[in-house]
């Protein structure tokens, strides 16, 4: 076991750009985080979570192709409301439900919740309020509300014009800022489609949703089948298409552009979906498309993104890192974009920001505000050479913490309860060559999910956990037998 450490207090804060992934949508199941942070070796910043909220239909909350699976559709959108699954809180109050389940597993995790609501634009103040105090417990939320809101093929877009939604989206807006200070509310237009465009799409429309939003976004697909799953993509079909990447990018960017131009404020910039079909470019075009992209984010001197959301880890077409098992939907099929994508998200640029401080005693109190403002613990490791076992034993105060770890470039989780973590999955793709000292980075994000209010008055954006103790360390450089 180790010698007596010693701990260091910790700062994360924002990447230069954050990653997001999209986790559950119209086309694919929701994926438990354990698999994700495993699967990719790192927390994302956030959650991408995709819902509905339609509660004055009478069908609701069953999910639109379970209520309606008689009726038939020649498209994704054809339903009577959104395919997502059903956002069950509000006035529906069933928060034992999705994706209440969902934002629980997101946030223990070290992950802030993104999530996507359609909802039904002739909704009261009453359902909205409801919605805002179900996020209010949640710490740092980010809210996309009737995204891709310049388009005609969301329900809300069927129910209402483009004003009455820019109008809903401003009510939305003003009751969250008042119900839910930590939630940060996500315009998402179409922005751009043509560069010689002097306005974005239906810009006049939408200017009372465009001032009143906290953060900016487009939606950006590099290649696109929107005929899924109803056709097959061939050549010299008319549902899909695929685009330059450097001409998408350009339109990303004048469209935060233009959306600064109008507010004459630089608030953040979201790309909240962001991938290439692989049903249109095969899968290694898919790759080297998502690639390119990325490049174009790293080596722009304006570093204008704030982060982007990849759309999404697993998807019963070929829109995820990895093809949901057509005979068995817990299974993933990894695609060759996984790899890329891995190797994009643990790059420098797009890691959180960690500033190691001062020794401190313990007990300590870590803080956590979310995945880009979070204060932890930073603990010295020595190795006289490559590992062979490297793991950790928490006991006594310990066992009951919910705590994320980072070693060497990857990331662990120990849950409520867990009293053993092996870390040598950190050498296995990063193996070290000889003697080398490496910092155990811990942090405590809520176990439960949720805040916690009788923690003070700034509850909603801070969670708080003691630590009395640190981990015992065991460490060998050589089998135990030979």
């Amino acid at each position: 076991m180790s010698k007596q450490l010693t701990a260091y207090t910790l700062h994360m804060g924002p990447a230069k750009c954050a990653v997001d992934i999209g986790d559950g949508s119209e086309r694919g199941e929701y994926v438990n985080q354990d698999y994700i942070l495993n699967a990719l070796g790192r927390p994302h910043r956030g959650v991408s979570l995709m819902t509905s909220y339609y509660p004055l239909d009478k069908e609701f909350p069953a999910r639109a192709h379970e209520a309606y699976k008689d009726m038939e559709i020649g498209g994704a959108w054809d339903y009577p409301y959104d395919d997502y699954e059903t956002y069950k809180g509000g006035l529906i109050g069933m928060k034992d439900k999705e994706p209440f389940c969902w934002m629980e597993d997101v946030r223990r995790h070290g992950q802030d919740v993104l999530i996507t609501i359609t909802i039904d634009p002739h909704v009261g103040d009453e359902h909205l309020i409801a919605i805002a105090k179900d996020l209010s417990v949640y710490g740092r939320v980010l809210a996309r509300i009737n995204h891709e809101a310049t388009g005609n093929w969301f329900s809300f877009n069927k129910r209402a014009s483009y004003t009455e939604v820019a109008e809903f989206f401003a009510r939305v807006c003003k009751i969250f800022h008042k119900e839910a200070p930590n939630v940060k509310v996500i315009l998402c237009l179409d922005g751009y489609k043509d560069l010689k465009s002097e306005k974005m799409e239906k810009e006049d429309e939408f200017i009372p949703a465009i001032k009143a939003t906290d953060i900016y976004s487009v939606d950006r697909y590099l290649a696109l089948h929107w005929g899924w799953p109803f056709d097959v993509a061939e050549p010299g079909g008319n549902s899909f298409a695929r685009y330059k990447v450097g001409d998408i990018y350009k339109l990303a960017k004048k469209s935060y552009e233009r959306y600064t131009k109008i507010t004459g404020v630089k608030k953040p910039m979201v790309l909240s979906e962001l991938n290439a079909d692989g049903d249109v470019t095969g899968p290694y075009d898919q790759a080297k498309m998502v690639k390119k992209f990325v490049d174009l984010i790293k080596n722009d001197p304006d570093k204008w993104l704030s982060a982007f959301t990849l759309y999404q880890f697993r998807d019963k077409g070929r829109l995820g890192l990895e093809i949901e098992d057509p005979n068995n939907k817990d299974v993933g099929i990894k695609q060759p974009v996984f790899d890329t994508y891995k190797k994009i998200i643990h790059d420098d640029y797009f890691l959180p920001e960690m500033k190691k401080g001062k020794k401190t005693a313990l007990p300590a109190r870590l803080r956590w505000g979310g995945a880009e403002d979070a204060d932890g613990l930073s603990i010295p490791l020595s190795f006289d050479a490559a590992p062979v076992f490297c793991e950790a034993y928490f006991e006594d105060d310990l066992k009951d913490l919910n705590l994320m770890m980072e070693l060497n470039g990857r990331w662990f989780y120990k849950a409520p309860g867990t009293t053993f973590v092996d870390f040598m999955p950190a050498f296995f793709e990063k193996p070290i060559k000889g003697a080398a000292k490496l910092d155990l980075k811990i942090f405590a994000p809520p176990a439960s999910g949720k805040n916690d209010p009788s923690q003070g008055k700034d509850w909603q954006t801070n969670y708080y956990t003691e630590i009395g103790s640190l981990p015992k360390i065991r460490i060998r450089t050589t089998p135990v037998a030979k």
